[in-house]
């Protein structure tokens, strides 16, 4: 294996760009050694699939879009849908699951320069597990197991870090989404079995297909697709792995050809910034969605609770004696969450940290999926759309260091209130909001959540019980497990 290793880079060094070339060696031969990063990939599935479960909870959109294009179609072998009766083949299987995982954006995030959902991949990766285990069993063969995804999770957060940590995409209107695509072509292909050669062609093929435009994340066009987003990436991802297998020649200068190259034609002659070699830094150092709130937003929210407490226990009412709230945040919420003038859909109303910061002064406690909702009252309460007009956000330049520290990956918000009478409540600040891996209770409230997600879906009875059994099983039992006894716990009848 080392001495193909060794043939396979000479093969593709002069030929290939060096990108290529490196995320295939990762993904074919990198020993993953770190214990942590087991468990942690481990409860990152668990949660991604709690998320899908969320999502089938909680949207009727979304569930409209999942299922069979062809109503009745039942794929021997196929994808097992999480929640859902549906097997599917594996492009409609990704495209579902990659889009129940992050249609609620309350999956996991990786706070890069940029950030991502490093979790978004595991819509390619677990259908296409499936379909392979699925298909080795009926032929009597030995099934892949969740060794196969979870090492598969790993590598693909990795990939999708490397280039989150330096580069940002939305500087030429594109859309991080595309980072699903890279990450899963390359694990896919691994899974389908493609020689090193050919997944350097697959992945120049997800380079040439670039990345949609960001246009949907933000007004005045802020609509659902970016719930659909990384579901279109993990299916592309999974069809162009699957033509390269079938013959199909890549662009082995994808990147750095002159001007027809990514290079050139997106980034104006520049190339990537890469932080360090590629490793297990990643899946262990993501952040947890716990609030149902868009990340940047975590850290004002916390504040926003806090807040709230102190006028009401002051007597004063949210409403009436608030005058103006002063918020002090990184760059990155600024881009992502600052949003004036009307909210037309919960897209939009999700992407505004002044409602959701409205919304939690009204509330006094966290946000929830059912907020952002057209059928919420919030989202027609005139009281949160004035609450909302006095609240303005701006730049805090320390808080965006300590967002793009390697070392520290803060995401900061500080909130000042000033009441009608001219009084200022002190401000509350917020550096490491739960779900940050630097806090200690993170861990125990994603196991909480993901309980709530299988019970807000299956109910409290046996089959729930039957996947919650799942969290406190032993890694190497885990690890052992077909893929496809997983995926039919996780299924509906």
């Amino acid at each position: 294996m080392k001495g193909q290793a060794v043939s396979a880079a000479n093969h593709a060094r002069g030929i290939y760009d060096q990108i290529l070339v490196d995320i295939t060696t990762y993904v074919y031969h990198y020993n993953v050694q770190s214990s942590r990063a087991w468990s942690c990939a481990k409860l990152a599935l668990l949660d991604a699939l709690g998320c899908a479960l969320e999502t089938l909870t909680e949207s009727d959109e979304a569930r409209a879009l999942i299922g069979p294009i062809v109503p009745g179609t039942i794929v021997k072998n196929g994808f097992r849908l999480t929640g859902t009766p549906y097997q599917l083949d594996i492009l409609k299987g990704a495209f579902d699951l990659g889009s129940l995982i992050q249609y609620l954006d309350h999956n996991d995030a990786y706070p890069g320069v940029e950030w991502g959902h490093p979790s978004d991949t595991i819509g390619a990766i677990l259908a296409v597990a499936d379909w392979l285990s699925r298909t080795a069993r009926s032929g009597g063969q030995k099934p892949l197991t969740m060794e196969n995804v979870l090492l598969g999770l790993i590598k693909a957060y990795e990939i999708h870090g490397y280039f989150q940590n330096c580069n940002t995409f939305d500087q030429a209107g594109l859309d991080h989404t595309f980072l699903v695509k890279i990450a899963s072509t390359a694990i896919v292909s691994w899974l389908l079995g493609l020689t090193e050669i050919q997944a350097m062609d697959a992945l120049s093929q997800a380079w040439m297909d670039n990345a949609p435009l960001r246009v949907f994340r933000h007004h005045p066009n802020t609509g659902p697709r970016k719930g659909w987003a990384a579901g279109d990436a993990c299916m592309r991802a999974v069809h162009l792995a699957w033509l390269t297998g079938k013959g199909q020649p890549g662009a082995p200068t994808v990147l750095t050809t002159p001007r027809w190259g990514f290079y050139s034609t997106f980034l104006n002659g520049r190339e990537f910034e890469i932080l360090g070699p590629l490793g297990t830094r990643v899946v262990e150092s993501v952040f947890f969605r716990i609030y149902e709130v868009e990340e940047h937003a975590a850290s004002a929210v916390e504040a926003a609770v806090e807040v709230s407490g102190v006028v009401k226990e002051a007597g004063l009412s949210v409403v009436d004696d608030i005058a103006h709230v002063h918020v002090r945040t990184h760059q990155a919420a600024l881009t992502s969450s600052d949003k004036q003038g009307p909210l037309h859909n919960a897209a939009d109303r999700y992407r505004c940290m002044q409602y959701t910061i409205a919304v939690v002064l009204m509330k006094g406690s966290t946000t929830e999926s059912a907020d952002y909702q057209d059928v919420s009252p919030w989202a027609n309460d005139p009281c949160v759309e004035a609450l909302r007009k006095k609240i303005d956000l701006v730049e805090e330049p320390q808080f965006t260091a300590d967002y793009h520290d390697h070392n520290k990956r803060s995401i900061s918000s500080g909130l000042t209130v000033t009441l009608e009478d001219g009084t200022k409540i002190d401000e509350v600040v917020r550096e490491y909001p739960l779900g940050h891996p630097r806090r200690e209770a993170t861990i125990s409230c994603v196991r909480k959540k993901f309980k709530k997600n299988v019970e807000g879906w299956y109910g409290k009875g046996e089959k729930a019980q039957h996947i919650l059994r799942l969290e406190p099983l032993k890694e190497e039992l885990f690890r052992t497990m077909p893929v496809y006894n997983l995926v039919d716990r996780f299924a509906g009848e």
